[in-house]
């Protein structure tokens, strides 16, 4: 009955800090994306060499992650969609890592890598260690 306890609030404190972890991640992605939209494409392409319709669908990708990271856990609706969103999130930012320590060394290339372990570890979290439920107390499939 204590290993079951404990078990409990372990599993209480992962979920705690995975749902810190997806508001952080979401409000980067939200910002990140959105400046995608606002900044002028040509200070964009100055930046990075990419086509600038790429970079506007990488902004898009980016909102609708952010969105994916918060909205099926607090609604408790298809909360399979967190993971997955978390886990395009990661490929996103992997590329964003490869580009910025092609362009500016380790230094630049450091933030993305954190922010991409980070929505690793919500995908991983979510689908093993803290799954979400639906309305219906299932866990995601």
């Amino acid at each position: 009955m204590t290993q079951e306890r404990s078990s409990s609030g372990e599993r209480k404190g992962i979920n705690v800090t995975l749902w810190v972890i997806q508001v952080l991640l979401a409000l980067l992605f939200l910002f990140s994306g959105c400046m995608k939209f606002i900044l002028p494409i040509e200070v964009m392409t100055k930046q990075v060499a990419l086509p600038g319709a790429f970079i506007h669908f990488i902004g898009l990708a980016e909102v609708l992650g952010a969105i994916g990271l918060i909205l099926p856990g607090a609604l408790r609706i298809r909360t399979g969609l967190t993971p997955l969103a978390a886990s395009g999130l990661t490929v996103i930012v992997i590329g964003a890592t490869v580009l910025m320590f092609e362009n500016g060394g380790v230094a630049k290339a450091a933030f993305p890598f954190v922010a991409a372990l980070l929505s690793a570890f919500v995908a991983y979290g979510r689908w093993r260690l803290a799954p979400l439920r639906d309305r219906s107390g299932a866990p995601a499939s």
